[in-house]
């Protein structure tokens, strides 16, 4: 099981915070770390929200070696002629670190503070596959060029061509979302569910790679969500206290560990910390974004990850 730290600048993260949770999870070894991709979050008032892919551009120079991944970026945003050309920049700046993770959107509240269109999810849906086809003809070894019913890109190359951009679909669509995820994509972001739904979606993302010519083995399964351990009793419940006094929607410690314990994420110690994780690599899951709103303290994060690693 590959881990990454997941991180929600929207709720309010300078750069340089975000720049230090990043080398953070460099230093210890994580495989990836990610943000997501929000210009507003209607729960707070006018919080400190960076753009994703500006950021990810300064850790591309503030980082070595780990991935750095956008969880992920809405199509409504972006045309996705300024998509491929900042993750081809992002590209050549890491060295070939970036995970380029797209959706449909969701939130109509951050469209509607800066004037941009949120059309409805059939469209939204469509322009997304339409905008992934885009981004592989980008980012593929020819000369590129699409035409659709949103988007057209001219046959010619694009500079500078990436070495190698890793395409993340993401999404709580049960049907349409892993298709697109197994048609196009390098990595399938499946939301947290039962095992018997995340097992379905799962199938339907690997049937649908082996339907477009692709090894369907190949395309790598992720989730994202938090998770709360410690490597003895007294870390886990000093970890879930501290947690809960910086949670951003004011959840108790019993909230917390009630919502994991529900989902089936890992929580607590020892033998139940392993079988979470076991769990989640018998369902097919490779890489788990743990998704942490703070606090970004440093010997927190490592008791976490030690626990997590076993």
């Amino acid at each position: 099981m590959d881990f990454g730290l997941m991180t929600e600048p929207q709720l309010g993260m300078t750069y340089d915070e975000l720049a230090g949770a990043a080398r953070f999870a460099e230093r210890i070894g994580l495989s990836v770390f990610a943000r997501s991709d929000h210009y507003d979050f209607p729960a707070f008032e006018g919080p400190h929200a960076t753009d994703a892919l500006a950021t990810l551009a300064g850790l591309a120079r503030d980082t070595r070696s780990i991935q750095l991944c956008v969880m992920v970026s809405p199509i409504t945003f972006r045309h996705p002629g300024v998509i491929a050309k900042t993750a081809a920049t992002i590209d050549e700046m890491s060295h070939g670190r970036l995970l380029l993770g797209v959706g449909t959107g969701w939130m109509p509240e951050e469209h509607e503070l800066l004037g941009m269109d949120f059309p409805e999810l059939g469209e939204r849906f469509d322009r997304f596959e339409e905008a992934l086809q885009y981004l592989r003809a980008a980012f593929g070894p020819g000369d590129g060029g699409f035409s659709g019913d949103y988007y057209t890109l001219a046959a010619r190359p694009l500079r500078p061509k990436p070495s190698g951009i890793e395409i993340v679909v993401g999404g709580g669509g049960a049907r349409r979302t892993p298709r697109l995820a197994g048609t196009y994509a390098d990595e399938f972001n499946v939301f947290t569910a039962p095992p018997a739904e995340m097992a379905e979606r799962i199938e339907r993302a690997r049937s649908a790679a082996g339907a477009a010519g692709r090894d369907p083995s190949a395309l790598r399964i992720s989730i994202m969500g938090p998770a709360v351990v410690g490597t003895d009793e007294s870390s886990y419940r000093s970890n879930l206290e501290r947690i809960a006094a910086a949670h951003p929607f004011g959840r108790s410690a019993a909230e917390i560990e009630s919502r994991l314990l529900q989902q089936g994420l890992p929580v607590g110690t020892g033998a139940p910390v392993r079988e979470a994780v076991a769990a989640l690599e018998a369902g097919g899951v490779d890489r788990f974004y743990v998704q942490h709103f703070g606090p970004f303290d440093e010997d927190l994060m490592e008791d976490l990850f030690a626990a997590l690693r076993g």
